[in-house]
Order: structure tokens, then sequence, then C-alpha cells
């Protein structure tokens, strides 16, 4: 089962929209929200290499920890208002009968802290990075190479409630090893949906089919349809856009190519990474 989702957070802004995806999967898991400040260490934020008087850096790093501490204080009043509107109950102890969530400060780099707490979370959700303001490129990458667990990218809500978020889900299937980890690792999400839709290219050819696929998950009592996407071009915009009209969370292995090549020279990843409007789960 589903029981702790991970949400890195720190003042971009981007925290409560991804809070809101993380509630909306913990009602349906009654799992617990653990949402962690990643505090810069002051030293950290020093110029690299570029000598510095001791009286100058002492207000340099008295001054970060000051901006550090107002922004944790501002986060975690957030927090808690947000717990209340979600009627979601703070606490360290979960009771797996409710959701929950709870709030916690780390120092350190954003990448090492999901790295820490990443691996032992079901599910890390983050924010759709932001390519024009060069925001969440990092995060994403740390929690989909460095944890090995399911990484819900939320783009910024557009109205559509998420309450239904996992109820239907769409898997982008090709055979490749990274989409059979999605599967995999996200059995759990599969197994409590209502709807499983297998999406894949029509007439193209894959080590597993996507009959195999169908017939290994209705041996895990697992049901699914299969949805043979037609036409021609991006199949990323195709994916996209079938699992938008299915109304279905779409789950699919990501960077089967490396993440710097996909980053220059595109792919099917880094397509749904940048153009995704609905969230996505994506798996390394």
């Amino acid at each position: 089962m589903i029981r702790k989702i991970l949400v890195p957070v720190r003042g971009d802004g981007k925290g409560d929209n991804v809070f809101a995806h993380a509630t909306a999967l913990a009602r349906r898991f009654n799992a617990h929200v653990e949402v962690v400040h990643c505090r810069p260490r002051p030293e950290d934020m020093l110029p690299f290499g570029v000598p510095i008087p001791a009286m100058l850096r002492d207000q340099l790093l008295k001054s970060t920890s000051a901006v550090s501490d107002a922004e944790e204080a501002v986060l975690r009043t957030e927090m808690m208002a947000l717990c209340e509107s979600f009627h979601l109950e703070m606490t360290d102890s979960p009771s797996n009968v409710t959701a929950s969530a709870s709030f916690i400060e780390r120092a350190g780099r954003q990448v090492d802290v999901i790295r820490r707490y990443g691996r032992l979370s079901d599910i890390i959700a983050v924010a759709k990075p932001d390519r024009d303001r060069n925001l969440g490129a990092n995060t994403l990458k740390s929690a989909l190479f460095h944890t090995g667990r399911s990484v819900l990218m939320c783009p910024q809500a557009d109205g559509t409630p998420l309450d239904t978020l996992g109820q239907n889900i769409a898997i982008a299937w090709n055979g490749s090893l990274e989409a059979t980890r999605a599967v995999a690792i996200s059995s759990n999400l599969i197994r409590q949906a209502s709807n499983v839709t297998i999406l894949c290219e029509a007439d193209k050819p894959n080590s597993a089919s996507a009959a195999e696929l169908q017939a290994y998950l209705t041996s895990h009592d697992m049901s699914a349809t299969i949805n043979r996407i037609e036409g021609t071009g991006s199949v990323a915009k195709r994916l996209l856009a079938t699992s938008s009209d299915l109304g279905a969370l779409l789950l699919m292995g990501a960077y089967g190519d490396s993440h710097e090549r996909e980053t220059i020279f595109g792919g099917n990843t880094q397509y749904v990474v940048d153009h995704a409007e609905k969230p996505v789960m994506l798996v390394h």
C-alpha cells in the first residue's frame, strides 16, 4: 500500500499546488504526506572562491540564517492553514486509518534532502519544472534518478478537481525497461484504480506487447483495457492528449534515453515534462 508521500518544498510559491495533489492521493490510500522544507545552509550561500573578510562573512551568515528562519515560519504557517482547509490531521505519528501530514525542516541542498528522504517514501510529489525560470529541473531529476521511487509531477492546477486523481490510470507502454519498472513500482496505484488503460502505438512491435502486459495484470487481479493510439508525429503529444481525454493519470517510464540526450535532442519524456498540463506519474 501507499503509506508515505514526500513533498519537498522551498520558498518558490509552488508548494501549495504540489501539496494539494499529494493530499488528493493521500486520501485515496489513507497515507501520510511528509512535507520537507529544504533549508539552505548559510555557508552554501556564500560566493564560492571569493575571499571575504571575517566580519562581513559573519554578517552574511547571520543575514542568510535570518532569511531562512523567516521562510520556514511562512511555510510552516501555510502548511498548517492548508491542512486545516483540507481537513487533514497534522501528526508525526501516522495512523494509516486516515490521511495525515507533517512538516519537518532539514538543512542542505534540496537534491540531497530528496535523495535521503525519498528512498523511504512511496511517492515523491514535485512541481513541474519551469524551464523559462530555470526552476525545478534539478528537483525532478534528483527524485527520478536518485530514489528509485515513483515521482508525481504536478503542473500548476487548472481548476480541475483533484478528488479523482488516481481513479483512472493510463499506462504508457512500449515494452521498455523503464515502462516495466513503472508498472512494477506503481502496482498499488494500479490495483486501486477504477479504470486502467494501456496506451501503446498501433502496429509498433515491442519486446513485450500490450496484450502480454494486459495478461500479466490480469494474473495479478488487475484488469485493463488496451487503447492503440493512432496517428503520426510526436508519440508523447498523443499520449498526453489521449490520457487527458480519458481523464486518466498518465503513468510512464521516464528517460529511456539519458536525461542529457533528451534535454538536448528531445525525447518523449522531455516532451511530457515540458508540455504536460495534467499530473503525470514518472518512474525511471
